[in-house]
């Protein structure tokens, strides 16, 4: 029977691989890539309601220290202080708008005695590709309009470092307040603080992220056409099997249809079977 072809250990072998991944690309590899396009969209409207939102006080949105979270990330608030010049840091090997940048780092005394960590802005390298310099923040009491951000994470947690390289001035791979504290010997609260245009002590403000959709939804759909395409091919060879011919069949007749190798050997015995013959003719 035709049919006896779906128990072959090749066969049984080939099933397993395309189902398995048909129901990898419908159970997980899709529903991975809609939970990612959630994310971003629930992300997106988090950033368009903080760009257009009024700022608040600092101590309204993280109260008594709290870190900043997906929640409170990116909304603006309001601080008055001073800044700590003596102590800044600037973070190296940062990239903006597609072009190398530093990016410097100021702790921030506020009135009410805690350590921020506000981001001017950032820099261009100079020639040497080195830090050029830069105007100092100002002195005195001042009131900053600051994006709250969450500390980036190193994950060889490296310290902040000054040496020959950096002219001895402290530079750190990441933007991440504790690093910065535990350079400078400051308790600085977790999170940092970016500065807006025009705000004292701003050098370059770095451009605000887009709220682009990403590709996700279309990756999403991509694994769903391409779980469907394997179970429609491993079908479409079933009934092709199934029918007097297929390669696979127990009883095949004798004048079934040929395989593509068999047509190129056959092929290639023809010509050289006429090569011989001509060479006969030739020789006689």
């Amino acid at each position: 029977m035709r049919w006896k072809f779906l128990f072959r250990p090749g066969w049984l072998m080939l099933t397993l691989v395309v189902f398995s991944f048909a129901i990898a690309c419908f159970t997980l590899l899709s529903p991975w890539q809609f939970g990612r396009n959630d994310e971003r969209e629930a992300q997106n409207s988090a950033l368009a309601a903080s760009f257009t939102g009024q700022a608040r006080p600092l101590a309204e949105l993280l109260p008594g220290g709290a870190a900043p979270d997906d929640l409170t990330q990116w909304h603006l608030v309001t601080v008055t202080g001073t800044y700590v010049p003596q102590a800044e840091v600037v973070a190296r090997l940062r990239t903006v708008q597609g072009e190398p940048a530093f990016e410097v780092l100021a702790p921030f005394r506020t009135a009410e005695g805690d350590v921020l960590l506000v981001d001017r802005g950032y820099l261009r390298p100079d020639t040497r590709s080195t830090v050029p310099p830069y105007a100092a923040p100002p002195g005195g009491v001042v009131q900053l309009t600051v994006r709250i951000r969450e500390d980036e994470v190193d994950g060889r947690n490296r310290d902040a470092f000054a040496d020959a390289s950096t002219g001895g001035k402290l530079q750190s791979y990441v933007v991440n307040s504790q690093v910065v504290g535990r350079a400078t010997g400051l308790a600085i609260r977790p999170g940092y603080f970016q500065l807006e245009s025009n705000q004292p002590g701003t050098l370059s403000a770095l451009p605000l992220p887009q709220t682009d959709s990403g590709p996700f939804l279309s990756y999403a759909l991509q694994w769903i056409a391409f779980g469907a395409m394997a179970f429609l091919g491993w079908l479409y060879f079933t009934v092709r099997e199934m029918k007097p011919g297929g390669a696979l069949a127990v009883d095949q007749p004798a004048d079934r249809r040929k395989s593509v190798a068999q047509m190129v050997a056959e092929d290639e015995a023809s010509e050289r079977d006429a090569a011989s013959e001509e060479a006969g003719r030739v020789s006689t």
